[in-house]
């Protein structure tokens, strides 16, 4: 069952703000030129570990969470032009995946539906019912039998491939699984055409000791053969890293839009540009005097 928020009209914006007080991200000047700004086709933004609570003022290692979402929404708003998407990738709700939870982290979201398609996506602090209940006009059940969070979907130069790696609410490893996998692999080898990212929420676990993906080498296994698939994106480590596994795919680790996990790493969002043969991913930190602020990290695809 996808989920999929798609991009509001300007009346639908302002009747629903009117309602909800969702405007409170924008500025004035934001709002009004915001509507009539290009679409750049070749660009996403994305946003991981967002970790909202039913209470605004909740604040955990020394960061409101509610603040900081809304801060960045702000500045995806200001961006030069919108995005073709904008991603969420899981932990959406603060620890226990609450209906409440849930319930503000809709409200707050509405600001950016004014940009862009959203997409969202499933981390082991979520809960998929309550996750699903929240959004009923939006969800659409894609097959019984998957009973997941995930989808596919394209833009100019991508194809996306958005997983589910929940298990169970508030515990901390992930896993794929066998049949998310098949469901996979089948509908990558269906779409050979395009370079192919795949979205998850735990990170594919090596050698660290962080808890990852339970079931990273068969994962990783069926990514490898496949040459069209060029970057694995992730977050639930709370730590902005970008490398590269051994067969060539980039692996891209988000950076939290709440909190850190370690002192001195950047908190923000992440604007990509994608090409042909590769993409420009550039961190966009809460803190503009961080030291890792704007930077860009240019990624060529490994070859077909």
């Amino acid at each position: 069952m996808p989920v999929h928020l798609p991009q509001l009209t300007r009346r639908e914006f302002l009747k629903r703000a009117a309602l909800a007080g969702a405007a409170a991200a924008f500025t004035p000047e934001i709002h009004a030129g915001i509507f009539g700004k290009p679409r750049d086709k070749q660009a996403v933004d994305f946003f991981s570990d967002v970790h909202i609570s039913a209470d605004a003022a909740k604040i955990n290692l020394g960061a409101n969470m509610t603040e900081q979402f809304t801060s960045c929404i702000g500045e995806l708003a200001a961006w030069r032009v919108k995005p073709a998407a904008v991603i969420i990738n899981g932990d959406l709700a603060f620890q226990r995946a609450l209906p409440e939870d849930y319930a503000q982290f809709g409200k707050l979201i509405e600001p950016a539906r004014t940009l862009a398609p959203i997409h969202l996506s499933l981390g082991n602090h979520d809960g998929r019912e309550n996750f699903w209940s929240a959004f009923p006009a939006d969800a659409t059940k894609a097959s019984a039998t998957l009973h997941r969070q995930a989808t596919m979907f394209s833009t100019a130069d991508a194809n996306w491939f958005l997983l589910d790696s929940l298990i169970a609410t508030n515990v901390t490893p992930g896993e794929v699984g066998v049949t998310q996998l098949d469901w996979l692999t089948h509908n990558l080898d269906l779409h050979p055409e395009k370079p192919a990212m795949v979205v998850v929420h735990h990170h594919p676990q090596f050698e660290d000791d962080v808890p990852g993906l339970k079931d990273t080498d068969s994962f990783m296994a069926a990514l490898s053969s496949r040459r069209q698939v060029k970057a694995v994106i992730f977050g639930h480590t709370h730590n902005w890293h970008v490398s590269q596994h051994e067969s060539g795919i980039h692996l891209i680790n988000l950076p939290p839009t709440a909190y850190v996990f370690k002192t001195g790493r950047p908190s923000g969002w992440v604007h990509a540009t994608f090409t042909h043969g590769g993409a420009d991913f550039e961190l966009r930190c809460l803190d503009p005097k961080h030291p890792e602020h704007a930077q860009v990290k240019t990624l060529r695809w490994r070859a077909a």
